[in-house]
């Protein structure tokens, strides 16, 4: 079982199994009828520790605002992802594919200029042209990385 403390789970869950009724297999082979009782017992702690989340999980949702997991919150946060995807289709392949290149994955311009085979400062513009047309969309204000200027289109 991995654990000492789980494995004493098991057996004592097991005894209280016991405890609460025999059965005519107990009679024909004891040793044989308590291990089968104890794997069950220890295949349905293990199908019990699957449904629960680990502390990995539950610690992030702990460091939550109570606002921030307002419904109403998560419905607009939904909703709002929902015109972002539907503004990103309404680019151009090559801007979107740029766009994605840029915002998801991360990639300097330098890098999805090689890849797509334009220059730097095309990247730039065409980055700048989804990024208004995605801001415009969701009724946003765009601003610069690297400064607080809005974009012109």
């Amino acid at each position: 079982m991995r654990s000492a403390d789980l494995a004493n789970d098991i057996l004592q869950e097991t005894w209280l199994r016991l405890a609460r009724g025999g059965s005519a297999g107990v009679l024909r082979s004891p040793e044989a009828y308590l291990f089968r009782m104890a794997l069950n017992v220890a295949a349905n702690e293990r199908e019990s520790q699957k449904r629960r989340l680990a502390y990995s999980e539950v610690d992030p949702l702990m460091k939550f605002e109570d606002d921030e997991l307002d419904p109403e919150r998560f419905a607009a946060a939904r909703s709002e992802i929902g015109a972002l995807a539907q503004a990103l289709d309404e680019l151009p392949p090559r801007r979107r594919a740029i766009f994605m290149m840029a915002r998801i994955d991360g990639l300097p311009h330098r890098e999805i200029g090689e890849r797509t085979g334009l220059s730097v400062r095309m990247v730039d513009r065409e980055l700048r042209k989804a990024l208004a047309h995605c801001g415009q969309r969701l009724d946003r204000k765009v601003v610069r990385i690297f400064g607080p200027r809005e974009l012109e289109e």
